[in-house]
């Protein structure tokens, strides 16, 4: 049976690599190639990360609505994705670039969302027909989309080596794997499911189980300390490291890790169960921050490490957290693509929160991007980057220790 579940592997990967352009590629080629202002394309990009977090309970409910062709609009939501990718990395912007950036990305944000809540909603009842169920399916499918990841963040470098324009080779080589994704996960949509009516009828049945809503509220715990390390991670390379230029090297480095650990937690999870060693990662990622709260000047190597363990970490958090989940779905019997669009919402709710919370609390603390912060400016980054997590993930850890789950 494992044999069919690499589509599961290669989709997730597509995603992952539409994913990490919209945060990391996309702002920083359009700063270098059009020359447009950090302080629009700030306003830009808060602007649509504030659309993208309150349009996926909407996405949620038109996945269950549209679920008797899910094939049909999945493969139309990756075209769109696609396309919108090309638009963005290898269409000279045909009216003013900021304009373009907002109405490409706005298209991407939408399409990528939809397909997320889709195949993350789908997986529940794949993984009920499943040996080894829902953390075997996880275990696939978050290796994929770490594997997405990595591939996507090495990829404008390698092909920068080949070609003077990199990022649309990119972007034509996404079209072409969204061909093949698209292609192979053609008999993995089920398409079945009940009439879809009133969009609060279809959450009330996740919102009203006390399970689910102590697993929604534990998500956007648990996803909250990585939103903060991954708003603050190039300041603290930069800043308190003074190791500007190794930040690909280092968040390479994590996502390897993290892909690597997958399929670990999955099988130790598959003998011993997920709760127990989702505790496990979430220690190990408040050791990593209690550890790089210790960092000055110079610790590149021990960052390095941090990066390796905190990786490890995510990884337990990507495979066993959403398993838990859909298992508490299939055991409702639950809308799960309307389920994931609270799920997703929650999650990038975190994100949204962090960026808002802690950026201007380090600039009340006097610290500015780049060299020479005084040293109670780079203690309030570390207190962000590194504390703020360690209570966080503490928090989540006592929430768990108290939530009575269903081993998967």
């Amino acid at each position: 049976m494992s044999a069919r579940l690499w589509p599961w592997s290669l989709f997730a990967a597509l995603i992952a690599m539409a994913g990490l352009p919209i945060y990391i590629h996309a702002p920083k080629f359009y700063v270098d190639a059009y020359g447009v202002s950090l302080a629009s394309l700030g306003g830009t990009l808060a602007l649509l990360r504030l659309f993208d977090v309150v349009q996926d309970p909407v996405l949620g409910w038109m996945a269950e609505a549209g679920r008797a062709r899910r094939g049909f609009w999945v493969a139309v939501a990756a075209a769109a994705m696609a396309l919108a990718m090309v638009g963005l990395f290898a269409v000279t912007p045909p009216v003013a670039p900021m304009l373009w950036f907002a109405v490409t990305l706005a298209v991407l944000f939408t399409a990528f969302s939809f397909l997320t809540i889709v195949f993350y909603g789908e997986g529940v009842g794949r993984a009920m027909r499943l040996e080894g169920g829902h953390v075997r399916l996880a275990g696939w499918r978050e290796a994929g989309s770490l594997v997405g990841v990595c591939v996507a963040a090495v990829a404008p470098v390698v092909l920068g080596a080949v070609t003077e324009r990199p990022f649309a080779a990119f972007a034509l080589g996404f079209v072409l794997l969204a061909l093949v994704a698209v292609w192979a996960m053609r008999a993995e949509w089920s398409g079945a499911g009940a009439a879809v009516g009133n969009p609060f009828a279809l959450f009330r049945p996740v919102l009203a189980d006390p399970l689910a809503r102590r697993l929604l509220l534990l998500a956007l715990v648990n996803a909250a300390p990585v939103a903060v390390t991954s708003t603050l991670f190039l300041f603290f390379v930069e800043s308190r490291l003074g190791a500007g230029g190794s930040e690909g090297g280092l968040l390479l480095l994590f996502f390897v890790s993290a892909a690597v650990s997958t399929p670990v937690w999955t099988r130790l999870a598959q003998r011993y169960g997920a709760k127990r060693f989702l505790l496990a990662g979430m220690g190990l990622a408040i050791a990593a921050f209690l550890w790089a709260a210790l960092l000055g000047t110079g610790d590149t190597v021990a960052f390095a490490v941090i990066c390796v363990a905190s990786g490890a970490a995510l990884g337990a958090d990507m495979v066993l957290l959403p398993a838990l989940f859909a298992r508490r779905l299939g055991e409702l019997g639950a809308g799960e693509s309307a389920a994931f669009g609270l799920w997703s919402f929650v999650s990038k709710l975190s994100l949204a929160l962090a960026a808002a919370v802690l950026l201007p609390a380090l600039d009340a603390a006097g610290f500015v991007s780049g060299v020479g912060n005084t040293e109670s400016a780079l203690w309030a980054l570390t207190v962000c980057y590194a504390l703020v997590p360690c209570a966080l993930k503490c928090l989540a850890i006592a929430l768990l220790a108290v939530t009575q789950v269903s081993e998967v």
